[in-house]
């Protein structure tokens, strides 16, 4: 990173808005503390937003058996997660109204902690979906929120801030997958001491976040104009972009959910050992730490990000296409494209950040995005394993994998185009 960069990101954040958008004054010049405090909040609380999830896949089997969960609920609690972020991403905007982000983000994160602390306890399969839908809605909210503190606290830095986060996202995904059945056997061996560990991660989260809340709800105040983003903003639906970006966010979060899901059945039924198919996984996750860093930063700078989406599309394509003809021969290469593609996600969480001008804009844009695209993706693994039975292989799933990156890359290039939703709904600045 650049000295210049790294000198920015240590001045106090800083609010950037047109002359007629008439943001309260202690906006404008925040607490000297605030920008090194905010920028650990941030990492921390990115690293929360997964392990509540991977933790659980891997030692879903020990869980299931332990609280004699049917084949039922738990096919159900795997479906659990993308419906609550989209259900609960949706109260994102009327929230962050009424308290302001940083509280609501606060409050995320402590949901996060109590329902990791409360999850391993449980004794029956409900308590154990109430506690593990309590993490997943305070995930909901952050998920929604965390690009509207980049864009109010950090507008001249979207692209370094949105990788920092993204990275850190990243990151929090592949340790909790990685480390949570080492940690458990150290622990004891019990599937609740290895679900229980990653309450103190969330509970370090919360720190940061409570000095943080505190100062935005006294500028509020003190502005006597509500939180920032109050305003009504522009009506997303009225618009192409935003459209374009949610269903994007919905393909990219399915092939996600797919490649996570099935990729190690993949590899095995091509002759790929057990272990090997879960290193080769290992692979496919780990590319998006790094990989979540630059994007952003690249997108930033670029007025039309539609040859990145294009670029990450071709990647999953010749992924998949590889794992249809030689599984086996190129199984390393096609796994690290497959994790190049897979980084999506950082860059269209960039984007809510770029296609908006308001604070208001970007809430909405983001809960809206999120939700509706998590909404998109619920279906796919489940017919992408309905496909697998019923066929006896994977040709026809993966011609479907394959399939769904041709209309990814088409709405990539649209949500890409320097435009912002505010123009499109009539709204100028």
């Amino acid at each position: 990173m650049p000295d210049e960069e790294i000198r920015t990101m240590n001045r106090p954040p800083v609010v950037h808005t047109a002359p007629d958008q008439h943001l309260p004054a202690p906006a404008q010049a925040a607490p000297t503390w605030l920008g090194p405090v905010l920028i650990v909040g941030i990492v921390l609380a990115a690293l929360n937003l997964r392990p509540a999830i991977t933790s659980l896949g891997a030692l879903f089997e020990e869980t299931r058996t332990g609280l004699g969960m049917s084949g039922t609920v738990a096919g159900l609690i795997t479906s659990v997660p993308a419906l609550c972020f989209a259900v609960f991403g949706v109260t994102a905007p009327r929230l962050s109204r009424r308290f302001g982000p940083a509280a609501v983000v606060c409050a995320g994160m402590a949901a996060v902690a109590t329902g990791l602390l409360i999850r391993p306890f449980a004794t029956g399969a409900v308590g154990f979906l109430a506690a593990s839908a309590l993490s997943l809605a305070g995930i909901a909210l952050t998920n929604v929120l965390l690009p509207v503190i980049v864009k109010r606290y950090f507008p001249d830095r979207v692209g370094t801030m949105t990788g920092l986060y993204s990275m850190s996202l990243a990151a929090g995904t592949s340790l909790a997958a990685a480390a949570t059945v080492p940690l458990t056997g150290a622990l004891g061996g019990s599937w609740r001491a290895g679900l229980l560990i990653w309450a103190v991660l969330a509970l370090l989260a919360v720190l940061p976040w409570l000095p943080v809340a505190r100062a935005s709800r006294r500028a509020d105040r003190a502005g006597a104009a509500g939180p920032v983003g109050s305003g009504a903003g522009p009506r997303v639906v009225r618009s192409r972009t935003a459209w374009a970006l949610a269903c994007y966010f919905g393909l990219q979060a399915t092939g996600a959910y797919i490649t996570m899901g099935w990729l190690p059945q993949i590899f095995r039924d091509a002759g790929v050992s057990a272990s090997t198919a879960g290193v080769l996984l290992a692979v496919t996750m780990v590319m998006g730490v790094p990989l979540a860093f630059v994007i952003p930063g690249l997108a930033a700078r670029m007025k039309n990000q539609g040859a990145i989406a294009v670029t990450l599309g071709v990647f999953g394509l010749t992924g998949y296409l590889g794992l249809y003809f030689a599984p086996v021969a190129g199984a390393w290469a096609w796994a690290l494209l497959l994790g190049i593609s897979n980084c999506a996600f950082p860059l269209v969480i960039t984007l809510i950040g770029l296609r908006t001008k308001s604070p208001a804009g970007v809430v909405k844009l983001s809960a809206f995005a999120q939700s509706t695209g998590y909404l998109i993706s619920i279906p796919g693994p489940l017919l992408i394993g309905a496909l697998y039975q019923h066929s006896g292989g994977w040709d026809l799933p993966l011609a479907l994998m394959a399939g769904l990156l041709v209309p990814q890359i088409v709405l990539g290039v649209l949500a890409g185009r320097d435009r912002t939703i505010e123009d499109e709904c009539g709204m100028g600045d």
